[in-house]
């Protein structure tokens, strides 16, 4: 065994044992600031009010300073991949830590960005701040965060090592193979793997003086509404089998220890039967301490302990080390020569498949077993050990580029597992391209040296249809019907998020397609006009992630016409503005992608939403009554939703009536030869019209006739909104000369379309409107935002606080392989 020289300890101005000394990295070495009035310990990853050294440090430094302590921890909407699924996870475990910090009798200060509460409160503390201390953590965010947050104190900032056995700082270097890491580390185990963590004990308690920082006030029962309150990513659920907090996962651990460990060396490759502890994310979020698991599992002892030890302590502590000693994790570039070397020779070898993000997200892929793996990320926030080394390596084949295969990996890894964004989690995935490894011969298409893992070969060896069964089991204690009034961007997109958590919705609209005004008119002469929503953005990365795949699949395309803005005889040309999309071959094509497999009724209109006793009933005009249904999600007007709710939630029907929702008159014209209009589409800020556009102008339209579409202004429309489509319609036309500055020539066709509810000029801020007491919910593009990225992210919105509101109920905390036994 290697033994290691020491590396020197760092000087504190404060006197601390040499076990926590040697678990600290000054960030920046200033003198105690003399102004400081607290103790700032920024917790972020270190979850737990027990055998925390960070903690531990920031105590002995409140003691002997005799100034306050306040534990601060921020949850963040910016943090990479927010989602309802990591928010509910921490906040979960937020509730546990304050319950176990009050008993400490440790000040702590949550806050939950969102709405209103934005306040930059690190900044503020930092700054009143004599010291701050954080958990060492090698990744970014993280590690950037900690370099800003000490450009705001005078103090000095100091990051602890919380997360492994053997101190990141005391590591001399880094090691790109395990075999090299565990004989590194070996010494240093034996002497230290058994000892207890000696905590210390607060005995300085003066209170902080903190008027203008309110900690977020949490609770079980609040946890859904305060998440459907941040601007994160609500389409992913709550992993309901894995609760946050440090008492789920020691449940977890000390399940595990009694049921799996004794024969995890010879049964944790098969994920079918339950020997693994799952404890990977409440490892991530420190929740439970890894010096209590690695200690536990010594003292256990045997084989199944052994092979255990070696995953915890070498091959996780491994990956630590190396992102702590490489700050490129993120790239090609921090793989091996070798490795780098051979992609490269490989990376123009023809792909069997290119698939976009959300084919890939949705495992929506020609390979069952992958599929499966991604769906199990996708439902349960988890993938088995042994089958994401599978999974990471098959997206090499379906990218178009080695550099597109890790990105793809980190994105669906990190947004989607409970565990991503964590060392360990890089160090996996790099895994998958060669780090860690050796070039294995002979070289392959694609993947060159790299060693390969085949999705063929290892579904052979599994039962896929009991993998199904164990991936396809319910993610809530209750699976609920849910009806969904209108098949516009909102509807559709709150649908296909719950059928994406297993929730399978019924849609029911009044038109004969899907889209709402998301329309296109195609006429008996073969003419196609976009007469509702001209085009969408994706400003929202919620929306643009869709957006980009819909267009690789070639469902939309970037409209790249000359678009204007005119101001009398002024013409200001913003083609290049922003990104304008329109689905291809008609405006609808991404509402009809959204509502492939789910269950639409067309022609549906409906004229009452009834509640009886504990369920939801659907009155039509022309067809027989549908329920009962536990949920229901309303997506039509603000108008037609106020008179469907009014009986059954007329909370949210007075809220709805509220809405004004402005009427469109819009103008279809077209011509045999083209106009002389030097752009393709125009905001006209004068007279009767907004917007001309050119709709042949579109991706995958006919160029020939010459189609316009004209949208009359909110004043315009509403002063004829009565009238019909014949006695609007010269008018319109009229305008339309006028306007584009053409003389008025023959047609081949006219016509005009009364759009009674078109926008809303002032949205509601909340992205959509709950009745918790009935299980009602209203969403649309006059919620939140107008236009269909607005409703688009309503429809998100919805789903999220549904699925939200399932997640309370707490599920079986069984394994997986268990819970499938008892629904079989």
């Amino acid at each position: 065994m290697k033994r290691l020289s020491r590396l020197p300890l760092p000087e504190l101005p404060i006197t601390v044992s040499s076990r926590l000394l040697e678990r600290v990295r000054v960030v920046t070495d200033r003198p105690i600031a003399s102004s400081g009035k607290l103790v700032l310990y920024w917790l972020r990853t270190a979850m737990r009010a027990h055998e925390n050294p960070a903690l531990d440090l920031a105590i002995e430094f409140a003691n002997q300073l005799a100034l306050p302590l306040v534990v601060y921890q921020g949850l963040s909407e910016k943090y990479p991949y927010a989602s309802d699924r990591q928010h509910r996870f921490v906040i979960e475990g937020m509730i546990n830590l304050a319950s176990e910090m009050r008993e400490r009798g440790i000040h702590y200060l949550p806050h939950i960005e969102r709405g209103e509460h934005r306040e930059p409160y690190l900044q503020k503390l930092a700054a009143q701040a004599a010291v701050v201390i954080t958990e060492e953590m090698p990744v970014d965010p993280l590690r950037r965060w900690t370099s800003l947050a000490s450009r705001h104190t005078t103090g000095p900032v100091y990051t602890v090592d919380t997360a492994c056995v053997w101190p990141m700082p005391r590591m001399p270097q880094s090691y790109d193979r395990a075999f090299a890491f565990r004989d590194a580390a070996g010494d240093y185990y034996d002497k230290n793997l058994t000892l207890p963590w000696d905590e210390e004990q607060l005995t300085s308690r003066p209170t902080p003086e903190l008027a203008d920082i309110e900690p977020t006030p949490i609770s079980p029962q609040n946890i859904a509404e305060i998440i459907a309150a941040c601007e994160i990513d609500h389409t992913l659920a709550a992993a309901a089998e894995t609760r946050g907090g440090s008492v789920a996962g020691y449940e977890r651990w000390n399940q595990f220890r009694q049921t799996g460990l004794r024969n995890y060396a010879a049964r944790r490759n098969d994920p079918l039967h339950p020997t693994t502890s799952r404890m990977s994310a409440y490892l991530h979020y420190g929740m439970v301490s890894p010096l209590r698991i690695a200690r536990e599992a010594s003292a256990q002892g045997g084989a199944g302990a052994e092979k255990y030890l070696d995953e915890l302590l070498v091959w996780r502590e491994l990956a630590y080390n190396y992102c702590y000693f490489h700050r490129a994790i993120d790239r090609l570039s921090t793989l091996p020569r070798w490795a780098q070397e051979t992609l490269a020779q490989h990376a123009g070898d023809r792909r069997p498949n290119i698939y976009s993000w959300e084919q890939l997200a949705r495992g929506q892929t020609d390979d069952e077993l992958w599929n499966l793996t991604q769906q199990s990320l996708l439902r349960h926030g988890e993938l088995h050990n042994n089958l994401r080394m599978t999974w990471g390596k098959r997206l090499l084949d379906w990218t178009a580029s080695p550099h597109d295969a890790l990105a793809m990996a980190i994105d669906l890894n990190h947004r989607y597992a409970l565990d991503g964004r964590d060392p360990a989690s890089y160090g996996g995935l790099l895994w998958c391209f060669g780090l860690f490894d050796r070039p294995f011969h002979p070289e392959e298409p694609i993947r060159g040296t790299i060693r390969s893992r085949s999705t063929a070969e290892h579904a052979a060896r599994l039962d896929l249809s009991a993998y199904a069964k164990l991936v396809g089991r319910p993610i809530f204690a209750r699976t609920p019907r849910v009806a969904i009034i209108g098949a516009g961007p909102a509807g559709l997109m709150a649908a296909r998020t719950l059928a994406d958590h297993g929730i399978s919705a019924e849609i029911f609209e009044k038109s004969r397609g899907l889209g709402g005004r998301v329309a296109t008119r195609r006429t008996s002469e073969g003419l196609a006009f976009d007469h509702g929503a001209q085009y969408f953005t994706a400003r929202d990365e919620r929306v643009q992630r869709l957006a980009e795949s819909w267009a690789e699949q070639g469902i939309i395309a970037p409209w790249t016409g000359r678009i204007v803005a005119r101001e009398g005889n002024v013409q200001t040309d913003v083609s290049k503005s922003i990104a304008r999309y329109v689905g291809q071959p008609t405006m609808n094509s991404f509402c009809k992608h959204l509502a492939t497999g789910l269950t639409t009724h067309l022609e549906h209109t409906i004229t009452a939403a009834r509640r009886d006793g504990e369920a939801w009933w659907l009155d039509f005009a022309e067809h027989p009554t549908q329920g009962p249904f536990d949920w229901i999600i309303g997506s039509s007007p603000a108008g037609q939703a106020a008179k469907i709710f009014a009986s059954g939630a007329p909370s949210l029907a007075a809220a709805a009536a509220k809405i004004t929702m402005t009427p469109c008159w819009a103008l279809l014209v077209a011509f045999d030869r083209p106009v002389e209009i030097d752009y393709d589409g125009a905001f006209i800020n004068q007279g009767a019209l907004t917007w001309i556009a050119r709709s042949s102008s579109k991706p995958s339209r006919k160029a020939a006739p010459d189609c316009w579409v004209a949208h009359a202004s909110s004043e315009y429309s509403l002063e004829h909104l009565e009238k019909s489509a014949e006695e609007v319609l010269p008018d319109l036309l009229k305008n339309f000369y006028e306007l584009s500055g053409i003389r008025p020539q023959e047609t081949c066709y006219t016509a005009a379309h009364r759009w009674r509810f078109a926008i809303p000029p002032q949205p509601t801020t909340e992205r959509c409107l709950v009745d918790l007491a009935s299980q009602a919910i209203l969403c649309g593009d006059w919620c939140g935002g107008p236009r269909v990225e607005g409703a688009l992210l309503s429809g998100m919105a919805a789903a999220g606080r549904l699925l939200g509101e399932l997640a309370n109920t707490p599920i079986s905390t069984l394994q997986p392989k268990q819970q499938m036994l008892e629904l079989s």
